[in-house]
């Protein structure tokens, strides 16, 4: 049996919430105000997308380290689209991969991101689980 995690999510009142994590830092969960919060947490669901581009940019920072590639600037964009039924569930993601620089090798970055997404990411491998995923890179030249 792998690793357990353990998270402690504490109700402060009303639609608010605090939950722990092993870094030490915890984090507040809350519903916008039309749904009686207000507004001064994360949302769950956008969690998972943050969740799913922080994992997933770990390890192509972790490669773009090792393989010693020059990149100015790299962000991930992800896309959740929800279902319209109830328990609503994101069904389709996208995640697109920004690369700037004026030096990319654009093959070994798109190794890092297909090493990602085909075998290290963890969160990549649930959200397979549940939705269909379109992954994308662009290089944007300096």
């Amino acid at each position: 049996m792998g690793d357990t995690n353990h998270i402690t999510t504490k109700w402060m009142g009303q639609m608010a919430f605090e939950s722990n994590n092993p870094s030490g830092i915890s984090l507040k969960i809350d519903a916008n105000p039309e749904d009686g919060g207000t507004g001064a947490g994360y949302r769950p669901k956008a969690l998972m997308l943050s969740s799913l581009a922080g994992c997933s940019g770990l390890d192509v920072a972790s490669l773009i380290k090792k393989m010693k590639l020059d990149v100015e600037e790299f962000h991930i964009e992800t896309f959740g689209d929800l279902t319209e039924e109830h328990p609503k569930y994101y069904d389709k993601v996208r995640v697109e991969y920004h690369f700037h620089g004026s030096n990319l090798n654009e093959e070994r970055l798109q190794r890092a991101v297909d090493l990602s997404v085909e075998k290290y990411c963890g969160v990549m491998e649930m959200f397979k689980r549940f939705a269909t995923l379109e992954i994308t890179t662009h290089f944007h030249k300096a």
